[in-house]
């Protein structure tokens, strides 16, 4: 045994994660996987498969997750163009999504936890963005972001 305060032997220090640290990420990621998997072979451009937006309607007005799964149908078929047309926060929201567990992963290997420290700033500003993709794509010069 080594004495205290001394650092523990190479063979500890360098040990694989167990598989129980990865088991939610890896939950995650398969739950992603299969709600994209799913979305991918039942196509939302077919009427009768997925319920309508209620806001689009009643109001007639697109709402910020409108084209979202037209969009993710696209994007598992590799058709970038088409599915940032159909709802391009929504394709920033899959990568970042790829970028944030990759990183958890990483963290996870490394024995530390995941931080978020978003801000009211952040937010904020997440929130203004998606209410300005909304105004834009409900204008009649927001034509091109309707999905």
């Amino acid at each position: 045994m080594p004495p205290r305060g001394a650092a523990p032997p190479a063979a500890v220090a360098a040990r694989p994660p167990s598989a129980a640290r990865l088991a939610v990420p890896a939950g995650v990621l398969a739950a992603v996987a299969g709600a994209f998997a799913y979305v991918g072979s039942v196509d939302p451009n077919e009427a009768g498969h997925y319920p309508v937006c209620p806001l689009l309607r009643f109001t007639g007005v697109y709402c910020p997750g409108c084209g979202g799964l037209r969009s993710a149908h696209a994007f598992v078929h590799g058709d970038l163009p088409t599915a940032l047309q159909a709802n391009a926060p929504a394709v920033l929201g899959y990568l970042g999504f790829a970028v944030l567990w990759t990183v958890w992963v990483i963290r996870v290997v490394r024995g530390r936890p995941l931080r978020l420290d978003l801000g009211p700033v952040h937010l904020w500003t997440l929130g203004a963005l998606l209410l300005a993709f909304t105004v834009v794509r409900n204008l009649p010069f927001g034509g091109w972001l309707v999905p």
